[in-house]
Formats: C-alpha cells, structure tokens, sequence
C-alpha cells in the first residue's frame, strides 16, 4: 500500500507495447499474498482509514456474508502456513507479531471481511454470481486508484469497468468467460499499471493535474502498478480479488536507458483514449521528453 523507496518490484511495459488483454498467469498458493517489511506500517495506514474514513473504505452487502466468513477463514490457514515467521495461530487466535495484534477468526468483533483485510496489505473485494453476471458484493478497499468504493458496490461486472476504456470491445467477453469458468483451487494473477502525479495509496477521486515539466517529472511523477490475484472460494463459490499497490517515483523506478525506452515505448503505443482514462494524457508531454533524455546514451 505504501510508496516503494528501492526501485519498482514490476516493470508491466517491459517489451515497449501497451496491450489491453487479461494477461492472466497461474500463481502457486504459496506466492497468493505479498508480505513484506512494509507490513506494520501498511496495516497501520489501513487501521487510520478505517477509523477515519470507514464508509468509504470498507462496505459489504447482506449477500456477502458467507463469503466474508469463508475468506476470513481462508485467509486464517494460509497465513500462518505460509508466512509462519510473521503470523502464528493457537486455537482460534491468530496473531501478527509485525503489529503485536491478535485476533479470535472464530469469533471476530469486527464484520469478517474488515478483519481479513486489516491482515494483509493487499485490498480485498469480493464478487458473487447470479446467472451470467458476477456482482461486487463487499470490499476492504484502503487503495483506490480513483474510483470509489460506493459507485460500485452492488454493481456487475459491466458496469463496474464501463469507464475502462476499451474495455466493452475487447475486455468484456473474455472477463465473463473467465468468470464462467474458474474453478475453485486456481490462482491466477495479473498486473495493472499507471502513471500518476500523487503518490498516495488512497485516491478515490483524481486530484487536479499537477504542472510537470520534463526537468522535474522523474522526482514529480510515480509509477503505480497493482499485482491482481483471482480465485474462487469452493464453499460459496463468490471470487475473490486481491489487489496490492506498488507506488514508486519515476526516477527510481526507471533505473536503465532501455527500461526508459521500455516505457517510452509503450506510452507511445497507448491510444489516446487509454491514456485518457489513465489520467495520463495531461503528463504525456513531459513524461515522454523526460524518458527520451534518461533513455539516450
């Protein structure tokens, strides 16, 4: 959730095109969530949203219950499994020795989705089916890339990403598909990516355009990518999507003449109504002057 300070751990334009697909990739259950040293003060800036922003980050239906209760659940076996330096559990108690914190998961006092998210450092939503459309049902959400929390939930699938640009004509059909047919016990996982002018995890709204100019946009400007993971619960069958945001500022993100190219590249090859979308079309001008002078022997 926080902002990167050693490089980017993702580089998604790597190959210098922008492609508009799933790219979706198998991800072993052992690799499902990303801890790392950021976890106390990631799960502490969540802790401070959720106090003082709580409509606004965490919303959950009546339907959302079983599934809530099941995540939680999931969420309480695999940690302590697979991250057992950071998270032990005796009984019904999990604790988390990064925070200090412990928690009974049998019998939480808190809604079962607010508690798995105050977790991990990834956000969570959860989305249910009804014949061919998949609904988002409940989110812990304290990392929006503008968009809020409130305009989706209950919403389909369709609706939800109607902004996305492109996405009715290319996206639409192969994410139902997707949807159709996962079967519980695959993990998949993709990676989403921007540029923005703000690096605070929490954007609901897209603040007014920053002025950047091509000396000051590699100390300005921050990449934004969100690792996405995908997977069915097998008792309620509602899926569940995680999202882990990466911010880091664009001169340490791009550490090479051909990553510089890399991304020049690719913003290039982004259509117009993409970088629109992205709020990039504002920074374009500078962004790419600022990547052709780093990328230039």
């Amino acid at each position: 959730m926080s902002a990167d300070g050693d490089g980017a751990p993702y580089l998604p334009f790597e190959g210098g095109r922008f492609r508009l697909a799933l790219g979706l990739m198998p991800l072993p259950q052992a690799q499902w969530l990303e801890i790392d040293q950021r976890l106390a003060a990631d799960l502490g800036a969540k802790r401070a949203l959720l106090d003082a922003r709580p409509g606004e980050v965490f919303a959950a239906l009546p339907e959302a219950a079983e599934a809530s209760a099941e995540l939680l659940a999931v969420l309480a076996a695999h940690l302590p499994q697979h991250h057992p330096l950071i998270y032990s559990r005796a009984g019904d108690v999990l604790a988390n020795r990064a925070t200090g914190e412990s928690w009974d998961v049998a019998r939480p006092m808190l809604h079962p989705l607010d508690l798995a998210g105050r977790l991990i450092q990834e956000d969570l939503c959860l989305l249910r089916g009804g014949g061919d459309v998949y609904r988002l049902v409940a989110a812990s959400l304290c990392s929006p890339a503008r968009w809020r929390l409130a305009d989706k939930l209950g919403h389909p699938l369709s609706a939800i990403h109607a902004p996305v640009a492109g996405y009715a004509a290319k996206l639409a059909a192969p994410v139902d598909r997707f949807f159709a047919t996962l079967k519980a016990g695959r993990l998949v996982w993709r990676l989403n990516w921007g540029i923005v002018d703000d690096p605070a995890p929490f954007q609901p709204v897209a603040p007014p355009p920053a002025v950047i100019t091509a000396a000051d946009a590699g100390e300005r400007l921050w990449l934004r990518v969100e690792r996405q993971t995908l997977q069915r619960l097998p008792a309620s069958g509602a899926v569940v999507f995680t999202i882990r945001t990466h911010i880091t500022r664009l001169d340490a993100a791009i550490g090479s003449r051909a990553v510089a190219a890399e991304l020049a590249a690719a913003l290039r090859d982004m259509p117009e109504d993409s970088r629109r979308y992205k709020h990039i079309a504002p920074i374009a001008a500078p962004l790419l002057d600022w990547l052709d002078a780093r990328g230039t022997p």
